[in-house]
């Protein structure tokens, strides 16, 4: 019984250290991801998102002037927003707001649309863009869909994701 309660004990030790030593290797910091704003060649503005070892596309956007990670998700008709980081945007969607059925991983849920007033990444800016915002368990990490991408012109090539204005 003792020993069984010092390999517990050495295991949570284990499990509690190891990954901040080796840190999270599958995690790109923000500022790793998106680099400013450069001139395009057409003279818009151009971002460019490098892949993360995970082959998603990480990046911080300022969303109206604040703050929040996404997952660049193609897939997504519009930018998705866990309610904890919309709520962090200061938007507060009343439980009669959750009126759109969304088809997710886990299932159908309900969400609520919202209009953001401006998306900015790297410096290439989008105004009036639609998002929903779903429940927590219900979305692992926010998505930058296609209400947003929709509007710039954007390709993937070499491991990054160029966005151009």
């Amino acid at each position: 019984m003792r020993q069984i309660l010092y390999f517990a004990i050495a295991a949570l030790l284990i499990g509690a250290f190891v990954p901040k030593l080796y840190g999270d290797r599958t995690a790109i910091a923000p500022t790793e991801t998106a680099l400013a704003a450069t001139p395009a060649p057409d003279g818009g503005r151009q971002t460019v998102i490098a892949q993360s070892a995970n082959g998603h596309f990480q990046t911080e956007a300022s969303v109206d002037g604040r703050r929040i990670d996404f997952m660049v998700d193609t897939g997504a008709s519009m930018i998705a927003l866990r309610q904890r980081d919309a709520n962090r945007l200061g938007i507060f969607p009343s439980p009669a707001d959750y009126t759109a059925l969304v088809a997710t991983a886990n299932g159908n849920v309900k969400a609520a649309r919202v209009q953001l007033r401006r998306v900015d990444v790297g410096g290439v800016t989008v105004r009036d863009v639609a998002a929903l915002v779903l429940p927590d368990q219900a979305l692992g990490q926010n998505l930058l869909g296609m209400s947003f991408l929709s509007k710039l012109q954007w390709q993937q090539k070499n491991g990054k994701l160029v966005l151009e204005q």
